[in-house]
């Protein structure tokens, strides 16, 4: 009697449940988030239902609630309405509440109606889904009963742990927290890991802020999405096609000539751009300056230094009169610090057309060459280089 209808060995009911939680992943990933939130790709009716199914049996999730609630999180980030920032609510209030975090933001009928449309409203949807979510996870659980016996109470709590833990807890939390970044996005996202597998590639996390309509979350040819791996392999049989990808930029060494080729690479890779500017640019000036400096200045370059290459950190009065200070004391942090404000100018300035983008582009590689600060002058030659090139 205590025994299900499939009998496995210890190791057998761990892989079983690491099967059942991983397609749960897998759903979210593929289905809610690349194909839904941000149709960064089409998937096929029976595909696209059988990722509904599976995910009203083990989350009860509603699909217009999670599309929502996400969707807003990128039009607010890290504010205030932000449904589950841990830069506002912190870090253990998403980490260890995050479900609760998303339940609260599901029950904004504003929230719903603003960023939800678009998501499936047939008679499924509407009787059964989203009517009686409930019922798909107490069907859950019998069937792991049946398939485990008592060890499938053990699998059901699992199942039922599994996204409220790595999704609304250790992506919302750790995901804006801690770990690395490929782009200096205006967020706090970070890449967790560059092996994207446990959570079916969202580890990769900054990497989506920074091109959140990408069904490719890998962007490094060292990180790994496998949401990406079973994208392709859905397109390949036919059952998905992608819509949008990030963008890949190549530098053309040697080109002299800023075009509008290169400003539309410049624009569409620009918070890697930053990125390079920061570790390129900012870095060796500061670190020259450091060496040069009394202790007095070295202090404040301490304090300044994430600052100033950081797109993230929103200075409070203090923090500016520090930094004021530090470029009043150094010509050349002051000409790279000006040099950066003008290079963001480039996309935040929405009234310029192409032609007269490219002519400002030119003119701050040219201005860029002639100031003197070598390490300007190299990335104004890896600017002229800028090239986008297909994925």
């Amino acid at each position: 009697m205590l025994e299900g209808l499939l009998k496995l060995s210890f190791w057998g009911y761990i892989g079983a449940t690491l099967l059942l939680t991983h397609i749960t992943i897998a759903s979210v990933t593929i289905f809610l988030h690349r194909h839904q939130a941000h149709n960064a790709l089409t998937l096929h009716p029976s595909v696209s239902h059988f990722f509904r199914f599976w995910l009203w049996l083990t989350t009860g999730m509603v699909t217009r609630e999670w599309v929502a609630v996400h969707r807003k999180h990128h039009a607010k980030c890290e504010t205030a309405d932000d449904p589950h920032s841990p830069q506002v609510k912190g870090i253990w209030s998403v980490l260890l509440g995050g479900i609760g975090l998303y339940r609260i933001a599901t029950r904004d009928t504003g929230t719903l109606e603003h960023y939800g449309n678009g998501t499936p409203d047939d008679w499924l949807e509407r009787r059964v889904y989203s009517r009686h979510p409930l019922l798909g996870i107490l069907i859950m659980a019998a069937i792991d009963i049946l398939l485990f016996g008592v060890a499938g109470l053990a699998v059901f709590a699992v199942q039922m742990l599994w996204i409220p833990l790595w999704a609304a807890g250790v992506i919302n939390g750790l995901g804006h927290f801690w770990g690395y970044r490929n782009f200096e996005t205006t967020d706090a996202s970070r890449n967790l890991s560059p092996v994207g597998i446990l959570i079916g590639g969202e580890e990769l996390h900054n990497n989506h802020h920074a091109y959140a309509q990408s069904a490719r979350l890998s962007n490094k040819w060292w990180e790994f999405d496998i949401g990406w791996l079973y994208i392709r392999t859905l397109a390949l049989i036919g059952l998905a096609r992608v819509r949008r990808v990030a963008p890949r930029v190549r530098i053309e060494r040697g080109k002299q000539v800023v075009d509008l080729e290169t400003l539309r690479a410049v624009l569409r890779d620009r918070y890697h751009v930053l990125k390079l500017y920061g570790r390129k640019v900012i870095r060796p000036v500061v670190r020259n300056e450091h060496r040069s400096s009394d202790s007095t200045g070295r202090k404040l370059l301490r304090q300044v230094r994430k600052l100033m290459t950081r797109e993230d950190i929103a200075p409070d009065a203090s923090a500016r009169a520090t930094l004021n200070e530090v470029l009043q004391r150094s010509q050349a942090l002051a000409t790279v610090y000006r040099f950066k404000a003008q290079l963001k100018a480039l996309w935040t300035h929405t009234a310029s057309d192409g032609a007269n983008r490219v002519e400002r582009l030119e003119a701050w590689c040219n201005e860029a060459e002639r100031s003197g600060i070598k390490a300007l002058q190299d990335f104004a030659n890896v600017l002229r280089g800028y090239t986008l090139q297909s994925a």
